[in-house]
């Protein structure tokens, strides 16, 4: 992405400011300069207006290269703070996030499971409370709420096709009861869309990259972000790999489909193959995840069954990847989620394998594959990720202006700085 681009791909130019900072680090106000395109006088007045907010400090002078050294620019990380809260079936995941992305607290609890929703909303806003309690920050200082599960989501209803296991959230209204639990804004979206915002917004990520989180939790979807932007589809539920159909006579899926990567080597399948083959997963009515996790366990320790299994899976997932690869045009693939941190260096081999070997473009340029550093709580992650991106650092829906337009910096925008 140009840099005009980069500083039209924001809502304002306090934002691309911002989000450029966040992204290098350290930085100098010249060097914000090249990094977005706009003028020496607009980075001078928002940064100034940033320093004044308390977001920004300065940090030391960089080495000399002949003239004056200049001085350096960072975010302040204790700033600002947002929740982040995955809700499944298997368990509730909490993390609190700092103004740079990094975890200050992060804890696990039971699941959603068969309980009624508004009890689970009040153990959720009763864990929130105790949690911003025990870390002993300033309050006005959570910008937000974000909460992520799997399936479909929107933001008026909440979960609008469910899993089996989640059936009592369908249309449930999440979002509004949440916030008048917790009392703080809320934002909803999609666990993998999340977790591709967070491995974004924690760094590591180029601005102008495309790339894809594959995520594998209790099920299996993507969120993709191009040109530090989220593509959401339609409905926000772009990404769905999991849902991509591999073999039209297979079995039936939750989702209505026949043949799903997901129905064929998500978590539950393999744990259905494992116990057909006889392994021993220390009962039936633990957790699919626990199971999964058994599976993963003695497939690192050499069972040549278990190793099978997901070896299999994790051939699906390799055409999964190749899909979206060629569709979106990747350069990249993460693989996040619970299930790969047990079994990601299970997993990754034999999906860049498949992208090596069968990516269209391959000629042009690979798609390399690596694990996420925040793999086990990573749509937490990126649901506190989400709030920190909207509220601090909204980005435009994707949407590209000419660049002779996009290098503008009108007064009306001079105006939204304040």
């Amino acid at each position: 992405m140009s840099s005009a681009n980069l500083g039209m791909a924001h809502t304002s130019s306090r934002a691309a400011i911002l989000d450029v900072i966040r992204a290098a680090g350290t930085i100098s106000r010249v060097e914000l300069t090249r990094a977005t395109g706009l003028t020496g006088a607009t980075i001078s007045t928002v940064v100034r207006r940033l320093m004044n907010d308390g977001l920004v400090v300065e940090a030391g002078r960089a080495e000399s290269t002949g003239g004056k050294p200049r001085m350096l620019l960072q975010l302040d990380p204790s700033a600002r703070f947002a929740v982040g809260v995955h809700l499944d079936h298997a368990g509730i995941t909490y993390v609190l996030a700092n103004l740079g992305g990094a975890v200050v607290a992060r804890w696990r609890k039971p699941g959603a499971g068969a309980d009624d929703p508004r009890e689970v909303v009040a153990r959720i806003a009763a864990e929130i409370d105790g949690m911003i309690t025990r870390v002993g920050i300033d309050r006005t200082r959570v910008l937000g709420l974000g909460v992520v599960s799997p399936g479909p989501i929107t933001a008026s209803v909440g979960m609008v096709l469910t899993p089996p296991n989640m059936r009592r959230w369908a249309d449930f209204p999440l979002g509004d009861a949440l916030e008048d639990a917790v009392g703080v804004p809320v934002l909803l979206d999609n666990d993998a869309t999340a977790a591709a915002i967070g491995e974004y917004w924690a760094g590591g990520i180029e601005t102008t990259s495309a790339f894809a989180a594959f995520y594998m939790g209790t099920g299996i979807g993507a969120g993709i972000l191009v040109n530090g932007t989220v593509y959401r589809g339609a409905s926000s539920n772009a990404g769905e790999v999991g849902h991509i159909c591999v073999d039209i006579d297979g079995p039936e899926c939750w989702c209505g489909s026949r043949g799903c990567v997901e129905a064929l080597a998500g978590p539950a399948a393999v744990v259905a193959q494992a116990q057909a083959r006889g392994l021993d997963l220390g009962g039936a009515d633990r957790p699919v995840s626990a199971q999964f996790a058994a599976v993963a366990r003695a497939a690192l320790s050499g069972d040549p069954v278990a190793a099978e299994i997901l070896a299999r899976s994790a051939r699906y997932l390799g055409v999964a990847a190749q899909t979206l690869a060629n569709v979106m045009d990747l350069e990249l693939v993460v693989l996040t989620g619970p299930a790969f941190a047990l079994a990601g260096s299970l997993y990754l081999p034999a999906v860049q394998e498949q992208l090596s070997r069968s990516f269209f473009a391959r000629a042009s340029h690979p798609v390399r594959v690596t694990i996420s550093t925040n793999a086990p709580e990573a749509a937490a992650v990126g649901a506190a990720a989400l709030v920190l991106q909207s509220e601090l650092a909204p980005r435009h829906s994707g949407v590209r202006l000419p660049p002779e337009v996009a290098g503008e910096v009108s007064a009306q925008e001079l105006a939204t700085l304040a």
